[in-house]
């Protein structure tokens, strides 16, 4: 069963009404179909933070209301995990009755806005045609890539081949200077650790400027938009590609915002305050205070090792899966793999009298060298990737790290 099956059935359970606009809307004189792009606002579980969109048919002469959803996986399919790690997602397309896909939207607060669409009977119907056929089980399987083929690019692409390229030629080459990154970190700020990871794992591919074409990965963009865009009809006349938009539940979760959050400064402080910690913790006299030292290599070994470790996963992402968004990640300068041979030896720094050996002391400074070259090489256009926060974090953690290897040990 899934997933949006279960949340459906737990909704009808606890006898949730459905919004009254969820009723069909009314056809234009002389149409039989009414085309419309749903969109539907972000949710709080990690994979509702980019918001969802489909396409809604409402066919008066066949007495049908039909929402067709590229958004479907589902957990229970054979190696869904294994598929999610190596970017490997298969996603597939559905076509249900709108009021059954909506009701649980309803339920869980978040804003559906309709916007009803000019398409003339003939784009509508071979619209229409292509969607039931791709509905099928045999078609409606596809390759899922988060930012380049996902619910919202697919709905994009499906309106753009019914207009003849019209939302392509309308959205290409215009921007707001957004990138990947930017809008997948200002819609996932509100989970921290989904932010956190997310901003560690992509690399320098999701920090090129986006245009408006490329940026309808976000459902809401996508909705904002074709607002601003125009067609033709059949007689060469020009009108508003969207002729009503209408919100069929309202909004009663927080909103994301607007911009990504700018926390390089908490980044920094959270690195000056650990460096601090580690050198003061370093010194020699409290190292004679044996609370302190063991403190201090306590201290010194998660860090050590969270570097490590997040040099691996980033390693990993590179060279092992079809994750592109993480490929030549610029934080393996940072995260290297290499910190993990000064776990050991960091640990038996809580036995008195314990000395580095020489080798240990060249492989810190060579590990910190290679965080101040992923600092310096931000002076270069090509070396694009946004990783100044975790610069700022880690570089003074590793300094500290260096003088306690090379004074203190």
């Amino acid at each position: 069963m899934t997933l949006t099956r279960v949340c459906l059935l737990l909704v009808l359970w606890f006898g949730c009404a459905p919004s009254r606009a969820l009723e069909p809307p009314i056809a234009p004189t002389g149409e039989a179909l009414v085309v419309s792009l749903v969109t539907v606002s972000p949710g709080e579980l990690y994979w509702e933070r980019f918001g969802h969109n489909a396409i809604r048919i409402v066919d008066r002469e066949a007495g049908t209301d039909t929402l067709y959803n590229y958004g479907i996986f589902d957990f229970e399919q054979p190696n869904f995990l294994l598929n999610f790690v190596r970017g490997r997602m298969q996603y597939r397309m559905a076509a249900w009755p709108t009021r059954e896909e909506l009701v649980h939207y309803v339920a869980d607060g978040r804003r559906i806005v309709e916007q009803r669409l000019n398409l003339t009977p003939a784009r509508g119907a071979a619209l229409k045609a292509k969607l039931d056929w791709n509905a099928l089980p045999e078609n409606a399987g596809y390759r899922y890539d988060y930012f380049r083929d996902n619910c919202s690019t697919r709905v994009r692409d499906a309106l753009d081949g019914a207009l003849d390229g019209a939302i392509r030629r309308g959205l290409e080459g215009r921007s707001r200077g957004f990138t990947y990154r930017a809008d997948a970190l200002r819609l996932t700020a509100p989970d921290l650790w989904l932010y956190l990871g997310i901003h560690l794992g992509l690399g320098p591919a999701t920090d090129r400027p986006l245009d408006f074409w490329d940026e309808a990965f976000v459902p809401m963009e996508l909705s904002a938009r074709i607002a601003e865009l125009a067609v033709t009809d059949e007689a060469g006349r020009t009108a508003p590609l969207v002729l009503a938009t209408e919100e069929l539940s309202p909004q009663r979760l927080t909103d994301p915002d607007e911009l990504p959050p700018d926390w390089r400064w908490r980044f920094g402080l959270v690195g000056v305050l650990l460096a601090g910690a580690l050198v003061a913790c370093s010194l020699e006299r409290t190292r004679r205070r044996t609370a302190t030292r063991m403190l201090g290599a306590a201290l010194a070994s998660v860090l050590t090792l969270a570097l490590g470790l997040a040099g691996l996963l980033l390693a990993g992402l590179w060279g092992f899966t079809d994750h592109e968004a993480a490929w030549r990640n610029e934080n393996l300068l940072i995260f290297n793999p290499f910190w993990l041979a000064l776990v050991p030896a960091t640990l038996m720094s809580m036995r008195a009298g314990h000395r580095a050996k020489p080798w240990h002391r060249t492989l810190a400074i060579a590990l910190l060298g290679s965080c101040a070259l992923a600092w310096f090489l931000k002076v270069f256009r090509f070396f694009p990737q946004d990783n100044l926060d975790w610069i700022a974090l880690w570089l003074p953690i590793q300094c500290a790290l260096v003088y306690r290897w090379t004074r203190a040990q």
